[in-house]
């Protein structure tokens, strides 16, 4: 496998049962083997991802000053804007060479939380950054409602089981600047290696290259989709909950080529998180004689605050 396995999300919201199982079966397949697929057919409208990078290519061009007038403290980055070199990969100390930007969760008034999300950062200065951010997060969210969905079923549990968890998660939606490299990194990369700390991930902007995956035998490998393709990835939160049978993938973005140093990369992942009161303890669907539990239990909400403080981001 020179490259991660592509999928068609039309197979799956299509009425034939044939299509419905081919979907399932080659996203689960994909996602014990490897932990991420391409996908196409997603809910994302050509437009609405060019306005998007329209909007996020503005404001990383803004002076670094009026950046950082949105760079919130107390939150733990997980709104507004993130400065260049402030998180890490877990077990790394050297920052990653990238800024960037979260959107949240705004959750329906019926939404029944349990915990309070901070609201989103307003950038002044473009007047259509937040509802755009907002409109791709929504796209982006549900297609990861229909792939949760197809691996609910390839678990082996209600096709719904994960809608409620999902449904006014506390997913993040993180705009990312890479800026052009100009001096030798000295150890540092665009992303070290690292698993996602979510659910699942849906990537936009990785056709623009140096996202590369870790496969079982050790052997690092470029993800290439097609330019209308989706990366979507397994994380820590469903490799848990799943007992390893969904596999997170170590994964990371390679500084380029030097001759290719003075070109700046964009990439938009979007980070699916459930409530935080979801029980992450290990599904008994997936766990017996062969898997034995592997993981203590813990809620998606401690979880996540673990890892924030592991990457840098929050301090306990």
């Amino acid at each position: 496998m020179n490259n991660i396995p592509s999928v068609d999300l039309s197979d799956f919201l299509s009425d034939d049962p044939k299509r419905r199982q081919k979907f399932v079966s080659q996203i689960g397949v994909a996602y014990e083997e490897i932990g991420f697929v391409s996908l196409k057919n997603h809910f994302l409208s050509d437009a609405l991802v060019d306005g998007l990078y329209k909007e996020i290519k503005a404001f990383f061009a803004l002076p670094l000053e009026i950046k950082e007038a949105y760079e919130i403290e107390g939150l733990g980055g997980q709104r507004g804007y993130v400065s260049f070199g402030k998180e890490h990969a877990k077990g790394k100390k050297e920052g990653d060479l990238k800024e960037f930007w979260h959107f949240g969760q705004e959750p329906s008034e019926d939404a029944k939380l349990k915990e309070k999300y901070p609201d989103n950062v307003l950038v002044k200065e473009l007047p259509n950054f937040n509802t755009t951010g907002m409109d791709a997060y929504r796209m982006l969210e549900k297609t990861g409602v229909y792939v949760l969905r197809a691996l609910a079923l390839y678990i082996g549990v209600e096709e719904h089981y994960f809608d409620h968890w999902a449904a006014n998660g506390n997913s993040i939606l993180r705009p990312i600047h890479y800026p052009p490299i100009t001096k030798e990194p000295q150890g540092a990369v665009r992303a070290g290696a690292h698993g996602d700390i979510n659910l699942i991930t849906l990537l936009m902007g990785a056709s623009s290259g140096g996202l590369q995956v870790l496969r079982k035998d050790g052997e690092w490998i470029d993800a290439i989709p097609q330019e209308d393709e989706l990366v979507i990835n397994v994380g820590d939160m469903l490799e848990r909950h799943t007992n390893n049978k969904l596999r997170s993938t170590i994964h990371r973005v390679a500084n380029p080529p030097k001759e290719q140093w003075a070109n700046p990369r964009f990439s938009i992942p979007f980070f699916m998180h459930p409530r935080g009161d979801m029980d992450l303890s290990c599904m008994p669907e997936c766990v017996d004689e062969k898997s034995p539990k592997a993981f203590d239990d813990i809620s998606a909400g401690d979880f996540l605050h673990q890892r924030l403080v592991e990457i840098g981001l929050i301090k306990e």
